[in-house]
């Protein structure tokens, strides 16, 4: 499908490709791995014909349509179902034709191809999609003026999977996603029809989604089948294949050398001397894998302190005191806990990170904190304090204004930045460059309590795990939002659910919690009942929520009738055109056209009728399941 031959490309005469050879096939969802800065966004614009490569070639097969998310939906007073649908623009085409259409042969072909397209199922499809990437049904009828660019860019992104192009790109999608979105991600791609590249640094994400990984590294590209996992176990035995390859040959480069070292100078020796100096001119050295070196994490490690060293009693914690987001918390926190945050996005976890961190008063209740407590707090937008006009080195000057220079620098190569980054302004530096110093600088008192909400997003696959390393050795309490859930299990022995304006402790691990949002329509009807203890209260809940369920379905069913009332409705006037008898004398061609026509719409009419009845008992026996 895809086809890149002696790819090189360089930036500023810098290569970021030279000779690099891949090829991507049908159905394949390829997971693009690399180091951060060594390509792969620039990849993604070449396969989209955005740059233009220097050298080689990037080729499809014929009418392949790609498709990528490129920034957030605009801020508009369109709903975002409106805007999802108008991603398939064909389809858009076709209905803004069919409003202006005069004429019956091209009705019916407009109509014909709409059926071939699927349309009738377009806004059951896109609200399906809408709803698992978090937006409710409500939500799907507000304007996208009322969202943020976060929840803006989860529009754009269901845009991209309801157009359903041949090959779908994707650059780091669940950046913007909360566990419960990238869970929901996992399951679409993996149904997902056709190819698909797929840039992510989660590792667990790209286990449960890859076929294929396309690895960006030294230059090159190299694709290699299976998930990642096992792309990192057949880049160790090949790393050590080639490393006991060169070792032997160093070791025969040493006999030869010592052998020509010895009898260069005698006759009776001096031809084999010479034909070894030859051989040995001629050997070719498998090249050293060489390890790119990663810059560890590293935190100081607070001094021990009496627990707890946080606690909360009957705390509301939000932004308005009439409308609080979490209610009545009471919680503790020792110096040796690691919890991670679940739940979804807008439920409130930010919220209690920053109420915990102090950047966010309480609206009523209580928090004890001990007096000497050292809270380091890590968030996205915190990216934005560091000065862009000043370097790594200025901002360690700032941290430690009576160090001396060489102790500065230290302190910066501790934080990642040694000399050949310490003096680089932080507007040239990477995302994940700018957080590894954000989080030196917020660490280096040796905090007794770090909060981290979302640190992953800008950092690669080699970088998270140094992180979690880093997290483990630290000995003071770490509390952590994530959507990486591979970082989540190798750091937190402890989970707190966030939701329905209440926090509480989650008892079992991930997977368990994977297995009840997979179950979430099922498990949240059950809840409501449960908690209810007004029977009237809890049939509402209980229809609610089957009408929740069921709205797909319900407006698949009236999108099948109104697609059989316009089908229905083209018949009478080509029968009319029909019934002309001068057609048939002056015009045999168009009568000839017109009769396909009929009975192209005859076939559609029927095909309407099955799909109508299927989705009626679709609809009827998901209300049966239901109760209803």
């Amino acid at each position: 499908m895809l086809h890149i031959t002696d790819l090189t490309y360089r930036i500023e005469g810098k290569p970021l490709f030279e000779k690099a050879t891949a090829a991507i096939s049908d159905k394949w969802k390829v997971g693009f791995v690399g180091r951060n800065g060594a390509g792969k966004s620039t990849l993604l614009r070449l396969i989209k014909g955005e740059i233009a490569p220097d050298e080689g070639e990037i080729a499809f097969q014929s009418r392949r349509r790609l498709g990528g998310v490129e920034q957030e939906a605009p801020a508009s007073n369109s709903t975002l179902l409106d805007i999802v649908l108008e991603f398939d623009s064909e389809r858009s085409a076709l209905l803004k034709e069919l409003e202006s259409a005069p004429d019956p042969l091209r009705l019916a072909e407009i109509h014909a191809r709409l059926n071939d397209i699927d349309a009738h199922s377009a806004e059951a499809r896109a609200a399906s999609i809408l709803f698992g990437l978090g937006f409710s049904s409500t939500d799907q009828k507000r304007a996208a003026k009322d969202f943020s660019g976060g929840w803006r860019m989860r529009v754009a992104l269901a845009g991209v999977l309801f157009s359903a192009p041949d090959l779908l790109l994707l650059d780091e999608p669940t950046n913007y996603l909360d566990i419960e979105g990238a869970m929901w991600l996992e399951t679409f791609i993996r149904r997902y029809p056709y190819a698909a590249i797929i840039v992510s640094h989660d590792r667990d994400f790209l286990n449960r989604t890859a076929t294929h990984i396309l690895a960006l590294e030294n230059r090159k590209l190299d694709v290699s089948a299976g998930d990642y996992d096992s792309y990192e176990e057949k880049r160790a035995q090949a790393r050590a294949n080639a490393l006991a390859f060169r070792t032997k040959q160093e070791a025969q480069r040493r006999h030869m050398q010592a052998f020509i070292d010895r009898f260069r100078a005698k006759a009776s020796k001096a031809k084999q001397a010479q034909s070894r100096i030859k051989a040995l001119e001629k050997m070719q050295l498998v090249a050293e894998p060489v390890e790119e070196r990663v810059a560890g994490f590293r935190f100081n490690n607070p001094r021990k302190m009496a627990p707890p060293i946080i606690r909360l009693a009957d705390a509301c914690l939000g932004y308005e005191e009439a409308r609080p987001i979490l209610r009545k918390v009471n919680l503790r926190i020792d110096q040796d806990d690691r919890i991670a945050i679940l739940g979804p996005n807008g439920e409130g976890k930010t919220t209690l990170v920053k109420s915990l961190a102090g950047r966010l008063s309480l609206l009523s209740g209580d928090i004890f904190k001990n007096k000497k407590l050292n809270v380091a707090y890590f968030s996205q937008h915190q990216l934005d304090e560091l000065t862009p006009s000043e370097s790594a080195y200025d901002h360690v000057r700032a941290l430690a204004p009576d160090a001396t220079e060489a102790q500065v620098r230290a302190i910066a190569a501790s934080f990642g930045f040694g000399a050949d980054k310490a003096d680089t302004k932080v507007e040239n530096l990477s995302g994940g460059e700018k957080a590894r110093l954000l989080l030196g600088l917020i660490t280096y008192s040796g905090p007794h309590l770090i909060i981290l909400d979302e640190p992953t997003n800008h950092l690669d696959i080699e970088a998270r795990a140094s992180l979690s390393q880093a997290l483990n050795e630290y000995s003071g309490a770490v509390i952590m939002i994530t959507h990486d859930a591979h970082l989540a299990s190798a750091v937190a022995d402890r989970l707190w659910l966030v939701k329905d304006g209440a926090v509480a402790p989650f008892e079992g691990d991930l997977e368990d919690y994977r297995a009840l949002i997979l179950n979430a329509q099922r498990t949240q009807g059950e809840n409501s009942a449960r908690k209810s203890a007004d029977p009237k209260t809890a049939q509402r809940q209980t229809a609610a929520a089957r009408r929740e369920a069921t709205a797909p379905l319900r407006r698949k069913v009236e999108a099948a009738e109104s697609r059989l009332e316009e089908l229905g409705a083209i018949l009478p006037r080509l029968d009319a055109a029909l019934a002309d008898a001068g057609l048939y004398e002056n015009n045999v061609a168009r009568a000839t056209k017109l009769q396909k026509e009929r009975a192209a719409l005859i076939a559609a009419i029927a095909a309407a009728e099955d799909r109508l009845l299927a989705a009626m008992e679709k609809l009827e026996q998901a209300n049966k399941d239901a109760g209803a």
